[in-house]
């Protein structure tokens, strides 16, 4: 999970903190940052200017002089570029500065230091830059050219920082979320720990209600045959798309987390699952047959083409998204070829689904295909997550203009997730972590993250996105997070005493080994693994119960393909090996198991015996 430093602070604008700083607390915290990148580490001294004159290079056909306005002064830059003009306004490195590699995208460590120079006799200030020598890609910013110069809009303002105008001030933490804590998988479940762990305000985004006045329901009907791998689907409609770019701080939000920039109904889909950690997938209407849509498991042999042209083998246990004629996604994983969103598009089917997490993610593995919505469905999300996903994707869709949203929600949802009760004591949480921290202080560590309190029944009340807390000894967990871990004082641990022993069978083994050693005898240790072969070595008759034996599924080869029945072959062997290499006078001992099974095959596990084992010449 990635998050950048500016998007967080969009939800806790209080949060003023370095890299650093943040990296540390949020560890200390319980939401482990694997490391960041500041994205300007590289660059100085960058700032917009404006081209107010070119000229023809004297000495040069593919030089050209440009007078380049940059705020206080204009400074003459010498360039090869051919995609610009007078008017433009461009990034500008000045004499002295840094940018973060090449023209052809290669990095440089430190970056490369400007300096003013002469190019075929003509005097240079500075550089113009191009995306690229900023340390982006155009895949990023798909505004830029090909190859040449970045131009920035008209609006842009000489003299500021181009850094800053491209949103490359910032800096992209990693995290190493575990699988319990499906909230932070997603921004706004990052931004409310940092706003906890910070001690500020988290403000998350207020989603408004949207839609016109007719009924979703008069435009498509959805049915759920199998509730156990869909508990929850959430369907709405938008009519009247207008697709275009999305506006340039979604795009500079979704890039600095690597997520590529398309279109503004693309970019929406995108910007939500990262936002509220929901998938949620798109389809054309007028491709959805009879305007239906029916979530059922596949049939065995059934084919399905995916968005990517991929043609993929499903079967009866993978959950299909299907239309009234065919499938038109394969459930939580990718949607088909035959419903994809096109530019001609001009009804649109929004979904946000919750679906069985272990079922996504042996899916995913059947088709040979993971995705990013895999990846977190995989995880088991929050059912109650998925409405205000939805919403919040409609709502973005009305204020980008990218299209009309059709009035209420089509919502199967059978049984209701319930937030979980976990009854709280302060002195058994104190107990358990050596502390004694107040009650109220306590109950004020869970108000920072959403969990309520129920004072008559004392019991904390955890919200469905919190799927870990079950117990007082996660709530024990939450206080010590917050509290700090370093400043948990060193206590001795409490308990009962006991009188403590080895068992008999440990007292056995241990006088086996003195008197061994103290006639003269070395411990031995020898594989449980042994040969079939073994039996015929040793002579053993065809009719022995130590031929009975206990087969591997998954041997290292046929000589490790059974669990041993008698320890003498092991002993024997390490007496050759020894005798061979001229060893005089060895004396082992092996305290040994052998396996017997009770019965072949094998129903039950094998009766598991110690042998003391001694061999000698």
């Amino acid at each position: 999970m990635n998050t950048s430093l500016s998007w967080i602070k969009a939800y806790v604008p209080g949060l003023d903190v370095t890299a650093q700083e943040y990296t540390d607390a949020m560890t200390l915290s319980g939401t482990k940052v694997e490391g960041y990148e500041e994205l300007d580490a590289d660059l100085d001294k960058i700032i917009i200017g404006q081209i107010d004159k070119i000229e023809s290079h004297p000495d040069a056909d593919k030089l050209i002089i440009c007078q380049v306005n940059v705020g206080q002064e204009s400074v003459q830059i010498v360039t090869g570029a051919n995609n610009i003009h007078e008017g433009d306004k461009i990034p500008v490195v000045l004499a002295g500065g840094r940018v973060a590699g090449g023209h052809d995208g290669s990095k440089t460590p430190g970056g490369i230091k400007i300096k003013k120079g002469k190019l075929r006799g003509v005097e240079s200030f500075g550089m113009m830059c191009s995306i690229e020598e900023l340390g982006s890609t155009k895949e990023m910013y798909p505004e830029s050219p090909d190859e040449g110069i970045y131009i920035f809009p008209e609006d842009a303002k000489v003299g500021a920082s181009a850094v800053e105008a491209l949103g490359l001030n910032d800096t992209v933490f990693e995290y190493e979320i575990t699988s319990n804590r499906v909230d932070c998988y997603s921004v706004i479940g990052i931004a409310r720990e940092a706003a906890a762990t910070f001690h500020k305000e988290f403000v998350p985004p207020v989603v408004t209600e949207t839609g016109n006045d007719e009924n979703v329901n008069d435009y498509v009907k959805v049915s759920v045959e199998n509730t156990d791998l869909c508990p929850r689907y959430c369907a709405r409609v938008v009519k009247n798309i207008k697709i275009a770019p999305s506006p340039k701080w979604m795009q500079r939000r979704l890039s600095s987390v690597g997520i590529r920039p398309i279109n503004n109904l693309v970019d929406i889909t995108n910007y939500v699952m990262e936002e509220y950690g929901q998938p949620m997938h798109a389809y054309d209407l007028d491709t959805i047959a009879g305007h239906q849509i029916i979530v059922k498991t596949a049939k065995d042999g059934d084919k399905f083409t995916t968005l990517d042209g991929q043609e993929r083998a499903v079967d009866k246990d993978i959950l299909m998204i299907c239309d009234g004629e065919k499938a038109i996604g394969i459930a939580g994983i990718m949607g088909g070829e035959n419903s994809m969103i096109t530019d001609n598009v001009k009804t649109m089917l929004f979904e946000a689904a919750c679906f069985d997490g272990v079922n996504i993610r042996k899916s995913s593995k059947r088709v040979g295909l993971r995705t990013d919505a895999s990846a977190k469905f995989e995880k088991g999300l929050d059912p109650n997550n998925a409405q205000a996903a939805i919403d919040r994707a409609c709502q973005l869709i009305e204020e980008l203009g990218a299209g009309e949203v059709v009035g209420g929600t089509v919502d199967v949802y059978g049984k209701v997730k319930e937030p979980v009760r976990v009854p709280f004591d302060a002195e058994k949480i104190n107990a358990m972590l050596g502390t004694n921290i107040p009650e109220e202080e306590m109950l004020g560590y869970f108000k920072k993250i959403e969990l309520d309190y129920d004072p008559e029944a004392r019991e904390v009340i955890a919200p469905t996105f919190r799927q870990d807390l079950f117990r007082l000894a996660d709530l024990a967990e939450e206080v010590a997070r917050f509290f700090g871990y370093d400043n948990i004082p060193t206590t001795l641990p409490k308990g009962e005493a006991t009188a403590g022993k080895v068992s008999f069978k440990l007292r056995i083994e241990s006088v086996a080994e003195d008197i061994a050693e103290f006639c003269g005898f070395s411990q031995g240790m020898t594989y449980s693994f042994e040969s079939p072969k073994v039996f015929d070595r040793l002579l053993i008759p065809s009719d022995s119960p130590l031929r009975n034996v206990v087969e591997i599924m998954n041997p290292l080869g046929e000589d490790y393909s059974i669990m041993r029945t008698t320890s003498v072959n092991g002993m024997l062997t390490s007496l050759a090996i020894n005798y061979n290499r001229r060893n005089k006078d060895v004396r082992l001992y092996e305290l040994a198991n052998i396996y017997l099974p009770k019965q072949v095959p094998i129903t039950e596990l094998p009766d598991e015996r110690m042998q003391f084992t001694l061999g000698m010449y």
